[in-house]
């Protein structure tokens, strides 16, 4: 009645001016404008005069929502790369034990071993110059003894070219003598303390890493044991050879000194990242719409896996950089992509684990949403528990089935719990860990599904 009586106060005005052959005065046009409002806000049309509770305050605070959903992923998605990047510094780059296990397999790879081996051997008659001793030693005896000929001094190249070969195969014995992994290992440990001096802040350590982002390994000791070996079998040139310190590059890169922060900074917020991820994420899920909070868990995990997707493409561009600029002096090609790629590979195991779990994550949320083919999915599951069920259907339920329909909530909740305490505990969790971790709870949860009755109704009232 009240928009009735509204809407003839309107037209009364609307008479009055017509008759009086003149435009309405202010003091009309500014009632005129009120009873527009007021007929618009009792309507429900937006309009300038609309109560907090009409539907534009809705609609606005669903947009607000929406932003805040869309900032808080973008958040997330940001913060997962920092995740992974954090766990890969602290538990690969910087735990020795971690750095370990990544260098001591490179020590019986063959282009590796290519490299070690030349750089022992050229270490080694650099300071032996067998060819020029081989002479001296011809030249005396052809003079002392007349029946030598002059000509076998020519041979010194050839016991040159022979000595070296010595050298060379003695070398190659020994790096794949059992021995040589704990000489290996140990130079290894010496250059991972350079390394962490140099990341952490301390910029002058005593071997390892230098200013210009070089890792080397001292081949010292690995050289004393070829000389010993080479002087067992006779090879004496070496005797008076004083102690030779020469090293393998294994990195190189001047960046990597030039990021010490931003390693320090992700060594340090290790294990503070990824909760605060999933916190963000669990925000991002509660601010959204209430009618969009399904959609916005399967928006969460196309974000995580955007995120990945991106940081496998960073590490890629990365590597070809990197093999790009270390001079062919330094490191062979061969040798230069087989280091990085042992380093990599964590990294990227790491990535492609929570793209699958970022893919999992969409995939729930949405098989849970209303569209039309997720109803046909759960319809389709459904029908398929029921035909399993169907064939217990002539009995009465045993004490566990009863049991687990009841406690079916609880039930899903204490699995998704398990899962998620394992991979926050698991120290490092590789990608067949976190692979593995949704494999049980997936198969955990349909178990749960299959064993439970079907969801019984209680009929206590009748219906209204």
């Amino acid at each position: 009645m009240r928009g009735i009586d509204q809407r003839g106060t309107e037209a009364e005005i609307l008479m009055e001016a017509a008759e009086s052959d003149r435009p309405p005065g202010e003091s009309e046009r500014e009632e005129l404008e009120r009873l527009r409002r007021e007929l618009a806000a009792h309507r429900g049309v937006p309009g300038t005069g609309d109560r907090p509770g009409g539907r534009a305050g809705r609609e606005h605070r669903g947009a607000l929502r929406w932003t805040a959903m869309v900032v808080l992923l973008a958040l997330v998605a940001v913060l997962a790369v920092g995740s992974v990047l954090a766990r890969f510094a602290h538990g690969e780059v910087l735990d020795t034990g971690r750095y370990l296990r990544i260098v001591t397999p490179l020590g019986t790879d063959p282009a590796l071993q290519s490299e070690l081996v030349d750089r022992i051997t050229d270490a080694i008659m650099d300071r032996v110059d067998v060819e020029a001793l081989t002479a001296q030693a011809l030249t005396a005896i052809t003079e002392n003894d007349p029946r030598v000929p002059a000509a076998v001094v020519g041979l010194a190249p050839l016991v040159g070219k022979q000595a070296r070969d010595f050298v060379r195969d003695t070398a190659t014995s020994v790096l794949a003598s059992n021995e040589f992994e704990a000489l290996w290992i140990q130079a290894n440990r010496q250059t991972h303390k350079g390394v962490v001096a140099v990341l952490t802040g301390d910029t002058h350590p005593a071997v390892g890493m230098s200013e210009d982002g070089t890792v080397s390994v001292s081949l010292g000791p690995i050289i004393d044991r070829v000389r010993t070996v080479l002087t067992e079998q006779g090879f004496t040139f070496v005797e008076k050879v004083p102690a030779i310190d020469r090293s393998l590059v294994v990195f190189r890169s001047p960046e990597l000194v030039k990021a010490r922060w931003w390693v320090s900074f992700l060594d340090r917020t290790d294990r503070v990242l990824p909760w605060i991820t999933v916190l963000l994420a669990a925000c991002a899920v509660w601010v959204a719409p209430k009618g969009a909070r399904r959609q916005a868990i399967s928006w969460m995990g196309v974000a995580l896996a955007l995120a990945m997707a991106a940081l496998a493409v960073a590490i890629g561009i990365a590597r070809s950089a990197y093999l790009h600029a270390v001079p062919a002096e330094v490191m062979t090609p061969q040798a230069a992509a087989t280091v990085i790629d042992a380093f990599l590979v964590p990294l990227r195991t790491a990535v492609r684990a929570v793209f699958t779990v970022a893919v999992v994550i969409a995939l729930a949320g949405f098989l849970s949403g209303p569209s039309r083919s997720a109803v046909a999915v759960r319809d389709g599951y459904n029908r398929a528990l029921a035909a399993v069920r169907s064939r217990r259907s002539g009995r009465e339920p045993q004490a566990i089935e009863s049991a687990m329909g009841r406690f079916r909530g609880p039930l899903r909740g204490g699995i998704i719990a398990v899962a998620v305490i394992v991979l926050a505990f698991w120290r490092y969790p590789t990608g067949l860990v976190l692979i593995g971790t949704v494999l049980v709870t997936v198969t955990a949860l349909l178990a749960v599904e299959l064993v439970a009755g079907p969801r019984t109704v209680r009929r206590d009232r009748a219906p209204r």
